[in-house]
Order: C-alpha cells, then sequence, then structure tokens
C-alpha cells in the first residue's frame, strides 16, 4: 500500500526535503502542490493526489489558478477536501499577485507584454469577463479592474463608469480586454461597436485607448496589432 503522508516517505521522495536540499526549482508541480496538501489519506499519497488534481486540470496551472474552493470540491476528488482546496487556492493566487506586481514594473509596449499575464488572470474563466488596464504616463500599468461580468451582449459595459475610474487613477491611456470562453479569438460586432464607443469617449477625456485585447485557452486577439483602432 502507497504510504500516505510526506513523513512517511523515504528521503528522496520528500518534497520538502528535496526543496531544502536542492532547491525550490527543482520540484515538479504535483511535488508543490503535493507540499500544500501536506498530507494524504489511507492508499493515497499527497502526491496522488497533487497528480489527480493536475489531471483534471490538464496539467495546466493556469486552468487551476482559475478554480474556486467550491470547485476544486466539486470535482470528487477523495482527500481532497475544503481544507486543502483553501491552501491550494491561496497559494495560487499569491503567486497570480506577484506575477502582476512584476507586469506592473515592465514598460507595456506591445500586446505581448501583458497577453500571457491576461490569458493567466481571464482565460479559464467560464464566464466572459470585461476588465480595463489603466496605464500611467510611463506606459506602466497602475491596476487592472473588472468592470462588468457576463458578456458584452449580457452586461452592459458603462463606458461612465471606465472614465470616471481613469481620471480617479490618473490614467493616460487604457487596455480593454474581455475573455472569449468559447475559445474563439475573432471579435464580434459588439466588441468592436463598444471598442470605438470607449475610444472615442476617452479621447474627449485626452486619454489614449492603445489596444483591446481579447483573451482564450488558445492565445489572444489584438485590435491594434490587426489594425482595428
Amino acid at each position: 500500500m502507497e504510504k500516505n503522508t510526506i513523513k512517511e516517505w523515504a528521503s528522496d521522495d520528500q518534497p520538502r526535503q528535496k526543496l531544502l536540499t536542492k532547491g525550490v526549482e527543482t520540484l515538479s508541480d504535483s511535488e508543490l502542490l503535493a507540499i500544500l496538501i501536506n498530507h494524504g489519506i489511507p492508499g493515497k499519497s499527497a502526491l496522488s493526489l497533487a497528480k489527480e488534481l493536475l489531471s483534471y486540470c490538464k496539467n495546466d496551472l493556469n486552468i487551476m489558478g482559475t478554480l474556486s474552493v467550491k470547485s476544486i470540491c466539486k470535482l470528487g476528488i477523495k482527500g481532497l477536501g475544503e481544507a486543502k482546496a483553501v491552501t491550494i487556492t491561496a497559494a495560487l493566487e499569491i503567486g497570480l499577485r506577484r506575477h502582476q506586481l512584476i507586469v506592473k514594473k515592465e514598460i507595456i509596449k506591445s500586446s505581448e507584454d501583458i497577453a500571457e499575464f491576461l490569458r493567466a488572470k481571464m482565460a479559464h474563466k467560464p464566464q466572459e469577463i470585461f476588465a480595463v488596464l489603466f496605464l500611467n504616463r510611463g506606459n506602466r500599468i497602475i491596476t487592472l479592474e473588472t468592470v462588468s461580468e457576463g458578456g458584452i451582449t449580457g452586461t452592459v459595459v458603462d463606458i461612465r463608469i471606465i472614465l470616471k475610474k481613469a481620471v480617479l487613477h490618473d490614467a493616460v491611456s487604457l487596455v480593454l480586454c474581455h475573455n472569449h470562453p468559447s475559445g474563439n479569438l475573432q471579435p464580434s460586432r459588439a466588441d468592436e461597436l463598444i471598442t470605438q464607443k470607449i475610444k472615442e469617449a476617452a479621447a474627449l477625456f485626452d486619454i489614449r485607448l492603445l489596444d483591446h485585447i481579447i483573451v482564450s485557452t488558445d492565445g489572444h486577439y489584438s485590435f491594434a496589432d490587426e489594425g482595428k483602432l
């Protein structure tokens, strides 16, 4: 029978010991998750639970990062209850926030500079989310704020709220962004119309719309790169 606690494993198999002796970068995703999970159940080790969770997420941490505590519990993985799900979601959120801080320090020069971050944040969400990146005069990100959920056609995007936030943040430029849960990256007519309306309204406040980026699990689409701004 497989040993179910990390302490019972041979030293070479213990993720914590491996981290201490060989460095955190040597650990696999499943080993890092096993440390968070801490202990398994009879017949199933923490590492086995970690591998099972990763399997449900197609071995993609970006997908895992979009799961809520309830979503993890609903997977029905025996031995992976609410307490462990809380630890996992908290750790993934810390990693995402750390990445967000790094991105904020960088100067945005192209759609590629922010697409990866946006995909990690939004691509796997089951509902459509519309958000805005507010940038300062140095083209650095001030903040990313969600302005609506449920889709551009299902939830009205209030342009006044976007501009109010831009003024409050003292932003000089904007990047619109939303996800397509269907995976299709092509903009809809509604996407094009709201982009044009926001661009024209922002211009009245001397605020530039730099781009509108659509993300999905398959990649991203940039209005600016496609010459649609």
